[in-house]
């Protein structure tokens, strides 16, 4: 009698049930991941000779104990990462740290993952509609087949990058990792310093850090990132732009640096080609309210610039499109929805009067949120100033700017929020709010100038 053949193991990795993508289309809206297990990779996986196990046929008493272990044992990983979902990228990370290789990240082609998975190598199937027809079953399995047995052998980053482990990794580098973090300490005093010098020291001192580390030679993201930001903040916007792009090719590829970058080409009046950057960029690293709202921005400029009717119309309904969706995407992410209130005024369509309170109260909210949170950025200040502006709430809008007074110009940004307001204030309908509102806008553009 022959003894029975051990099959090798692998562990799916995926959500359950039916999801939302988030995706635009042509992407599906949903996928039902239990179909996509049954009629995709279980059938795919057995055809490769292994026994096939997702986690919810776990039958032990501990599920994380049950995970962990089949997270070890088994003899290969498939993860997949179509869409956003924490318990996946738990387990993604979990099997990296204990196995150096086995584990095969696999997502539809038209997917694009949260932070650094993405730049991992990964197995990529077509999946246009969500739906598991015959001939779609065989298009995925021709792809997965073509990349996944290659795609096991490799070592993963964790082990690349650590080699020895897990106990025999090389002692000296944490020498080195305590230099880095020491340099990098010291570089961030240095930028707290140039913040906090007098206003007009800063342009002066934030060349000077950045001639210290001229661009060609910088070889952490993060040290680029703070001196772009130092140089749009206070050098001016073709010194932000020649630094991006005197960096090395992978940090100019960076989703930020790169938002960083047509912002800049947009503010030197280059703002359809900053359009067509930006949507380039959400095609190809995923749509986030941030960039939602920088598309609205450059739609926005184009309204304010355009000389003909028709054209105003067009961009001015654009501004408030790609404003809407990036509110929609983070309610929590006043830029979009701060914008939103005086376009809708301005549009005058029926319904946009409803429409400019409901946005001008979710960017108030988010706004008094991030105080209370402590999760407050540069914008949250002149964001309740335009916000106040807005609602023709003069008693606020006088406590607000004596606030302005106490803080200076370059902590409320008025240098961009000067126009809001001004736009502002041409769209209330009240006269005597308008009047109010004119002799503190006069009292913010005094202060500026001083500044």
């Amino acid at each position: 009698m022959n003894p029975p053949i051990l099959k090798p193991i692998c562990f799916m990795v995926m959500p359950f049930g039916e999801k939302n993508t988030g995706a635009e289309p042509p992407a599906p809206g949903k996928i039902d991941f239990n179909a996509l297990w049954d009629e995709v990779f279980r059938p795919f996986i057995e055809d490769l000779g292994y026994i096939a196990v997702r986690a919810d046929e776990d039958i032990g008493g501990s599920i994380i104990a049950d995970m962990l272990e089949r997270l070890y044992f088994s003899d290969l990983v498939i993860a997949d990462l179509t869409i956003p979902n924490a318990n996946v990228y738990y387990e993604v990370g979990v099997r990296h740290a204990l196995k150096n290789s086995g584990c095969v990240l696999v997502s539809a082609d038209w997917s694009r993952q949260l932070f650094d998975l993405n730049q991992i190598r990964q197995a990529r199937y077509p999946l246009p509609d969500g739906k598991f027809t015959e001939e779609a079953v065989k298009l995925i399995h021709a792809a997965l087949a073509a990349a996944v047995n290659h795609l096991a052998k490799g070592e993963n980053p964790v082990y690349q990058t650590l080699p020895g482990l897990p106990s025999a990794v090389d002692e000296s580098r944490a020498t080195v990792i305590r230099e880095q973090l020491d340099r990098l300490s010291k570089f961030q005093a240095s930028v707290r310093a140039v913040r906090a010098a007098p206003s007009g020291e800063r342009a002066v001192q934030a060349r000077a850090l950045a001639a210290a580390f001229p661009p060609q030679g910088v070889k952490l993201s993060g040290v680029a990132l703070e001196i772009v930001r130092l140089l749009r903040d206070f050098a001016g916007w073709k010194e932000t732009e020649d630094y991006i792009e005197g960096l090395p090719a992978e940090m100019r590829a960076l989703p930020y640096l790169r938002e960083q970058y047509c912002l800049a080409r947009s503010e030197q009046g280059d703002r359809i080609a900053a359009v067509g950057a930006l949507e380039e960029l959400v095609k190809t690293s995923g749509d986030t309210s941030e960039r939602q709202g920088l598309l609205g921005g450059r739609y926005k400029r184009l309204y304010r610039d355009a000389n003909s009717e028709g054209d105003k119309q067009r961009f001015l309904g654009k501004a408030i499109e790609h404003y809407n969706r990036g509110m929609m995407l983070n309610l929590n992410d006043y830029f979009p929805s701060c914008n939103l209130p005086v376009l809708y005024r301005e549009r005058g369509r029926r319904g946009d009067d409803a429409r400019a309170k409901a946005a001008a109260t979710l960017a108030r909210l988010a706004c008094d949120r991030a105080i209370a949170l402590g999760c407050e950025d540069e914008w949250t200040r002149p964001t309740l100033l335009v916000v106040a502006f807005f609602e023709g709430n003069l008693d606020e809008v006088d406590e607000l700017c004596d606030r302005v007074i106490e803080d200076g110009a370059a902590k409320w940004q008025l240098d961009t929020a000067l126009k809001d307001l001004a736009a502002t204030i041409a769209s209330t309908p009240d006269e005597d709010v308008k009047k109010g509102l004119s002799a503190v806008l006069d009292r913010l553009k005094a202060l500026y100038s001083e500044a």
